[in-house]
């Protein structure tokens, strides 16, 4: 069986704007896995280009799960954009420079919102933005142009700005099933030979429970 090596940059050498994103991240505050792409026609090679304002010394990480498909135009944005907002202004003296960087403000006096997390299976259409702290469960579809400002249920759609749920893909029942199931945690031949199942076939809950208990 020939599949895409999840270790190559690109997974299909004819499409040169899609990259596997786990094998050209460097920052080790970013943590992708495998399978996930990113597709963008200028530099898909510079992902890290857009999690922005993200500094080590915050200690806030990017985690995104394996199998998502991630379109052109993402902005994950992380704490580092946020600004002390307790006194008088929102200003951030520190960072121009000169006598005004000793006025560094603490971590503590920082609004951190804490690491941003993709599940698995999430969906970014074109021209996202992701705030800081965000939480996307797993099987959820960001529409374009989206801003997300707040967590996102699994297997649910979200979409404008600021984001909010348009509708649920599957039933409640069905949603369980499928989280219980967790499909990208399956051997790689096993999914190979499932692919029509997992991506036309309509949910079938008989099938999921037998999937689940095999």
């Amino acid at each position: 069986m020939s599949l895409p090596d999840p270790n190559a940059i690109y997974p299909n050498p004819n499409i040169p704007e899609m990259v596997f994103v786990k094998n050209v991240v460097t920052r080790p505050n970013i943590t992708v896995g495998e399978y996930t792409y990113y597709d963008d026609k200028n530099n898909p090679e510079k992902f890290e280009d857009h999690v922005t304002h993200h500094y080590e010394f915050l200690n806030d990480k990017l985690i995104i799960g394996k199998f998502c498909s991630i379109a052109s135009g993402i902005e994950f944005v992380m704490n580092g954009a946020n600004h002390v907002m307790e006194g008088i202004t929102t200003y951030p003296f520190n960072i121009l420079g000169g006598d005004w960087a000793d006025h560094i403000p603490t971590l503590a006096d920082l609004p951190l919102k804490g690491d941003t997390v993709v599940g698995n299976d999430v969906w970014f259409g074109q021209n996202v933005t992701v705030m800081p702290g965000v939480k996307i469960h797993d099987g959820a579809i960001i529409a374009a142009n989206t801003t997300v400002v707040k967590d996102v249920e699994p297997y649910s759609i979200v979409g404008g700005n600021p984001s909010r749920l348009l509708k649920y893909r599957f039933s409640a029942e069905e949603i369980q099933l499928l989280e219980k199931l967790a499909w990208w945690n399956k051997d790689i031949n096993w999914i190979s030979e499932h692919i029509e199942e997992l991506t036309i076939d309509k949910v079938d809950v008989s099938k999921l429970h037998q999937w689940i208990d095999s």
